[in-house]
């Protein structure tokens, strides 16, 4: 019997968590949009799920995204600028209630995970087994081929400073020559025409500090949709949830002053 539309919703946010925690043992960072996309993956959408609303966005999609407030909600799930971070006790709560029926009523009820509860264990990895291999086939070497290894190995070892070259990657993040924030208010902002990442008036600032790329403007109350475009063409543009040449990103505003900040890490935007 095929889940129901609730039931989906729930597993989908436990599968969050699950693909959040899974990125603590990777080396790769994956950004909000990636892990919904993830999460929608594993736990596809049904028919009317999967229909689109205004800006392209799937009904699916949309409703998995307010969800999530639900796992911030219980302490679960951190949404910064730079993406989301799983905490430690999200960790935990993804082995306390391993089952998705457990999960569903622990996230309903505001279950406190307790304290008892250990953190996951990283997967088994092969690596160790093939370089205890490797190893041995050095011990059965001749000394001459041994002491060369070992000056090889010596000098490839100073690479134990990991944290300080992954910050020092992001501080050296590439960034964009300029960035647009094109949709259908450039109108207001000044340009001659809206959808237009190519005028001056839709370009953002770049804050040096903070690495991130701002415009602050006022814009009437109404329902605005818009995009983020590089160098001033469509050529490299990111939509909701930093997808590239995603949907529209959309914006309730009640009226008057509103800040967009793009952060090229994630490829996402936020607004306040």
């Amino acid at each position: 019997m095929a889940k129901s539309t609730v039931e989906k919703s729930s597993v989908r946010l436990k599968t969050v968590l699950d693909v959040l925690a899974e990125g603590t043992w990777s080396e790769k960072s994956l950004n909000a949009g990636e892990v919904l996309a993830e999460a929608i993956v594993r736990v596809p959408l049904d028919a009317r799920e999967a229909e689109l609303l205004s800006g392209g966005i799937p009904r699916g999609h949309k409703s998995l995204t307010t969800a999530t407030a639900k796992l911030v909600k219980a302490g679960w799930l951190i949404k910064g600028r730079s993406g989301w971070t799983i905490t430690e006790d999200g960790l935990r709560a993804t082995v306390a209630f391993a089952k998705p029926e457990e999960f569903t009523v622990a996230l309903a009820e505001g279950t406190p995970v307790p304290a008892e509860t250990p953190l996951p264990t990283a997967p088994a990895k092969k690596a160790p087994a093939r370089k205890a291999a490797a190893k041995k086939v050095l011990g059965e070497a001749a000394p001459a081929e041994v002491a060369e290894a070992n000056a090889a190995t010596a000098k490839a070892t100073p690479k134990t400073d990991v944290a300080p070259k992954a910050a020092s990657a992001v501080d050296k993040l590439e960034q964009p020559a300029a960035v647009a924030i094109a949709g259908d208010f450039n109108k207001i902002l000044g340009a001659p025409e809206d959808w237009a990442p190519q005028y001056d008036e839709a370009q953002m600032k770049f804050n040096s500090r903070r690495k991130v790329w701002t415009l602050a403007t006022s814009l009437p109350a109404g329902f605005y949709t818009y995009k983020i475009a590089l160098n001033r063409s469509w050529d490299e543009n990111y939509g909701a949830f930093g997808v590239r040449d995603g949907a529209n990103h959309e914006l309730h505003h009640d009226g008057g002053k509103v800040t967009f900040t793009y952060d090229h890490s994630t490829r996402d935007i936020v607004t306040a």
